[in-house]
Formats: structure tokens, C-alpha cells, sequence
């Protein structure tokens, strides 16, 4: 989900449960420029109003990934997408790969995303 979304989601919330901007503000500690701001999706808000609001409406964070979980499920999308496109050109030449070649191809592009660059692992 991104960041926008996540505004908009809370935002719904917030609409929801019949809350005005400034009741929101006012219990979430949060000025009522930064809340009307951040449920806009404008600007680069704190992680702590974002915490703070999410908290009032409701939302709790109930878990924080460890950061070598992380990484393993950026390299694993990584790789996908990298298959994805080498099973798309194969089978543009009419030589697609099957599902254990596949399977192949993301295991090893998950292997080189973990130990190599980060900047590819966290790439486009």
C-alpha cells in the first residue's frame, strides 16, 4: 500500500466514524494543519503523526517485520519480477520455461539480490 493510500484509507476512516478534522486533531496531539495536510496526501508527514492519527481512528501497529524478513520478501518480488521478464522474452522467442526453471531462475535471483548490491535489491 502506499503512502497516498494509506491517507486516503485513513481518511475514509476518519469519515467513517463521523469525526471531524478537528476532533481528530485534538485527540491525536496532531495541529490541525499537519492532519488536514496528511489526510490530503500532501507533504512528507512524520511517522509519528501518521502513528498518532492511525491510532486514533482505530489502526495499531501490531507487529514490525525484522529487517532481514524484509529483505527476503523485496528479494522474492525482486526476483519475480526479473523471471517475469525472462519467461516474457523466452516466450516471445518461443521458448518459454517451465514452472520449475522458473522456480530456478527466482531462487537464484533471490540468492544474488541478498548478496549483492543493495541498490538492486531495493531498485525499480
Amino acid at each position: 500500500m502506499t503512502g497516498d493510500a494509506i491517507f486516503a484509507d485513513l481518511d475514509r476512516k476518519r469519515r467513517a466514524l463521523g469525526m471531524s478534522y478537528a476532533a481528530l486533531s485534538k485527540k491525536s496531539g496532531v495541529s490541525l494543519p499537519t492532519t488536514k495536510r496528511i489526510l490530503a496526501g500532501n507533504g512528507r508527514p512524520s511517522f509519528q503523526h501518521v502513528i498518532a492519527l492511525a491510532q486514533t481512528l482505530g489502526y495499531a501497529i501490531k507487529e514490525i517485520v525484522p529487517a532481514e524478513q524484509l529483505k527476503q520478501q523485496q528479494a522474492r518480488l525482486q526476483a519475480r519480477r526479473l523471471a517475469g521478464m525472462v519467461q516474457a522474452t523466452s516466450a516471445l522467442e518461443a521458448q518459454g520455461v517451465d514452472a520449475d526453471t522458473r522456480a530456478a531462475l527466482e531462487n537464484d535471483a533471490v540468492h544474488q539480490l541478498l548478496t549483492g548490491s543493495r541498490r538492486r535489491l531495493w531498485g525499480a
